[in-house]
């Protein structure tokens, strides 16, 4: 294949923007606000998780609280009765009073017992609930960090496409200024040696692949006219040839 050696040095300004949309690409994948947000969100998903055993155990605390009280009430309530109809004198069997005033103890001593079980789930209850509103805190914490490094990340984003909008326009400009056959070898060639096809000839060493060139590789060189497209020998890249490729 042949070009002109104007056209195979448009070649490497053509390459000079691949490598850049590659290092703009890399730059973009390899933000460190991609690790913070993915640690963050594990940081959330853990709390988020607290958070929900933490509000199922106040709820079961107030189910728990509201049926000691409605037990302490029946027993208050009954225990009420029973005075009432101590003190009406209804009742006159000395048994019955026996047995009546019996149960007023009992009652008195059930009801201390339950009123103790609803003093118990009260501070359970209260312990849950700080627990939720801690939770409920740190949850509101991490998703600030979230936001803000969500903010850093998309304006980074950003600034990235807006230079590689303008890399690959300038890209394009230059690119049809090549000759397609040379333009197709060399995208080729790009594809298969990890995104760079063609290669400056520098101090008679391959910028592909850094290796220097032997002695008959050189000769091999100097002889070629200088509209053939060279190949480097080590990579296979095109070699471009340029007024510092030391010959």
């Amino acid at each position: 294949m042949n070009a002109a050696p104007a056209d195979q040095i448009r070649l490497l300004d053509v390459q000079g923007l691949d490598s850049r949309l590659q290092q703009l690409a890399h730059k973009r994948k390899s933000l460190p606000e991609h690790a913070e947000i993915e640690s963050l969100n594990k940081d959330l998903a853990q709390l988020r998780d607290l958070l929900v055993a933490a509000q199922t155990e106040e709820s079961d605390c107030a189910r728990e609280q509201t049926k000691a009280e409605q037990d302490v009430d029946q027993v208050r309530q009954r225990a009420v009765r029973d005075q009432q109809r101590l003190d009406s004198g209804a009742v006159t069997s000395p048994k019955d009073l026996e047995n009546l005033q019996r149960e007023i103890v009992s009652l008195a001593k059930r009801q201390g017992d339950l009123e103790d079980i609803v003093l118990e789930v009260m501070e359970r209850r209260e312990s849950a609930q700080e627990r939720v509103a801690e939770l409920t805190e740190r949850v509101s914490s991490v998703q600030a960090k979230i936001d803000d490094a969500t903010g850093r990340r998309d304006a980074a984003f950003e600034q990235f496409d807006t230079e590689v909008a303008s890399v690959t326009k300038e890209r394009e400009v230059i690119a049809a200024s090549v000759p397609a056959d040379l333009l197709k070898l060399y995208d080729k060639l790009r594809l298969q040696q990890g995104g760079v096809g063609a290669a400056r000839l520098y101090q008679r060493r391959c910028e592909g692949c850094r290796l220097e060139l032997n002695i008959t590789e050189v000769n091999e060189v100097k002889k070629a006219a200088p509209d053939a497209v060279l190949r480097c020998e080590n990579c296979q890249r095109i070699l471009v040839r340029t007024a510092e490729s030391g010959l």
